[in-house]
């Protein structure tokens, strides 16, 4: 007997939804999982000794669609070139959880003085006692940057060169102002936005609101950057997925582009 078409096109549609979840890395882990060849496409998992496990044929498959395909900026070549690299190098290839080299960037809202303000919290695995934890490693946050403005195209406030033959009396005055006394720290200090970021919180004046965004860097990869990130959209290109591809050539474009995403 024939199914009636609403029937049927209901099986369809719950089908479809079904391949949908297959399709989709829902959890971070998971896409471990897929990018190691460690699933099956419903979330089974292979261990060593399974035939399966890590192997080039499912890594290959899984690789194709674990790309954003909507940011154009990837082209086929490199994602083709990638895979290939992937592939080739086998085992060293494999991402490794616990392995270093991959950050998490949080974007999060806190307030300040009633304020929502933004905060970018980086963020690694450290190895503690028996197991791993996260921890903060690095903050960036705009309302740091005013704190430590300054102008370097002119000669500003300045101390003497003979200052310590006065044994630095002059400090008294050079801190008169508190808006000017970053003039007197040396050309090459960079704030630290985790300390200043630590001591609000700590004095209550910065209070945590919200997270907005997260994502993950990755540099396990000889030779690559990826970025991996979470979408949420209709269709089978959803869940967490590479959302940005570099090759690396040197150590100094890696120290570049870390620099970038340090901000």
């Amino acid at each position: 007997m024939a199914l009636s078409s609403p029937l049927a096109a209901q099986i369809v549609s719950d089908l479809d939804d079904e391949s949908k979840l297959y399709a989709q890395s829902k959890q971070v882990n998971q896409f471990f999982r897929r990018f190691n060849g460690e699933e099956d496409e419903k979330g089974k998992r292979y261990y060593p000794g399974d035939r399966q496990y890590q192997g080039n044929k499912l890594r290959k498959n899984y690789l194709g669609i674990l790309f954003d395909d909507s940011n154009k900026g990837m082209s086929s070549a490199l994602k083709t070139e990638f895979v290939k690299d992937v592939l080739d190098k086998g085992e060293s290839s494999i991402l490794n959880f616990h392995g270093g080299n991959w950050f998490s960037e949080v974007n999060a809202v806190f307030t300040m003085n009633g304020i929502s303000q933004p905060v970018t919290l980086y963020m690694e695995l450290e190895k503690d006692h028996l197991g791993h934890k996260w921890v903060i490693t690095k903050a960036h946050a705009y309302l740091f940057d005013t704190y430590f403005k300054r102008d370097t195209t002119k000669v500003g406030r300045f101390l003497h060169p003979l200052s310590h033959e006065l044994d630095f009396m002059n400090l008294r005055k050079a801190f008169e102002k508190s808006d000017s006394v970053s003039q007197f720290a040396s050309k090459r200090f960079t704030p630290d936005h985790l300390s200043i970021f630590l001591y609000e919180l700590k004095k209550g004046n910065l209070k945590f609101k919200s997270v907005e965004q997260v994502k993950f860097h990755f540099f396990q990869l000889n030779g690559w950057y990826f970025e991996l990130s979470q979408f949420n959209r209709p269709g089978y290109n959803t869940g967490w997925l590479i959302s940005n591809l570099v090759k690396l050539n040197t150590d100094a474009d890696k120290k570049l582009l870390l620099a970038y995403l340090y901000q």
